[in-house]
């Protein structure tokens, strides 16, 4: 049984607004059906014995350039050898301000990964194939920084098709040189995904957001066989909690090295390693 984990997407950030966005209160309300507790303002200690207990060893916590989290820097300025950011909120209408701004953070503060969501930006219009995220493209890969971008029908009230998975063929094929993973699961486009990941090296898949338990059995077959360096845990902390989605993916029918894979090698390959240690913050006791 696999020890090490590295949970790639955590929210501590939902407190510090009193009003929450329309879609966001939908998407508790109706999807997740989620306690009061989702949106409470984070204690680190309360989070950090949660990923001990689970064996976590690190959290990649989300972050916004035009809307900066003061508890997520705040957590990562306190424990850089436990946290790290995941960059969103550009403005990629006005790209160059953007990237420069990217660039920037991405040399001050320890960013594991850039994230940008079709479905939540621009009224759901620009599909990842839309020269629109071409300059975010072009600036990741210079930067050798990854790019997760959400992939599935996403659960709150708002435009999916911009999400399906087959909009990123065309960007594999132009910018090979770009780490690019989906992230959010690729429901109910699942076989395209796995067809995308078998087709292109660069490319991976997330689990974010999904209870393991409820990930298809196409996806655990890949896993086991041509993808077991492909897909990668996470668990949308507060939306899932740490204290049952991981002992959900220990539970798995899978072979224990695709499951260390799944909970930690991949991750740590695909999001750490080759990168200088101001990049992301890694300690020595992770290696």
């Amino acid at each position: 049984m696999s020890q090490r984990v590295i949970d790639c997407l955590v929210n501590v950030h939902f407190g510090e607004t009193e009003v929450q966005p329309s879609w966001m209160v939908r998407v508790h309300d109706d999807y997740f059906k989620g306690g009061k507790s989702m949106f409470a303002q984070v204690d680190m200690s309360e989070l950090l014995d949660e990923m001990d207990e689970q064996g976590v060893q690190r959290a990649v916590l989300m972050d916004s350039l035009t809307k900066p989290s003061v508890t997520a820097r705040k957590f990562v300025e306190a424990k850089p050898d436990r946290f790290s950011l995941a960059m969103g909120g550009m403005n990629l209408l006005r790209p160059v301000p953007a990237m420069r701004d990217l660039a920037a953070v991405a040399r001050d503060l320890p960013v594991t990964y850039a994230v940008v969501g079709p479905s939540f930006w621009g009224d759901g219009m620009y599909p990842g194939s839309d020269a629109v995220y071409y300059p975010l493209y072009a600036k990741c890969a210079e930067l050798n920084l990854p790019l997760c971008v959400n992939t599935g029908i996403p659960g709150p009230p708002i435009p999916g098709e911009v999400q399906n998975p087959i909009h990123l063929d065309r960007v594999c094929v132009r910018f090979p040189e770009l780490k690019l993973c989906m992230i959010h699961g690729a429901d109910p486009w699942w076989d395209v995904a796995i067809r995308l990941m078998i087709k292109y090296e660069n490319l991976h898949l997330m689990t974010s957001a999904w209870s393991p338990k409820r990930l298809p059995d196409s996806l655990l077959h890949y896993m086991r066989t041509r993808g077991s360096n492909k897909v990668i845990y996470a668990s949308d902390w507060p939306v899932l909690k740490m204290r049952r989605v991981v002992p959900e993916a220990r539970a798995l029918d899978l072979p224990a090295d695709v499951l260390e894979n799944y909970l930690y090698n991949n991750a740590h390959e695909f999001f750490f390693a080759g990168r200088g240690r101001k990049e992301h913050g890694m300690q020595q006791r992770e290696h």
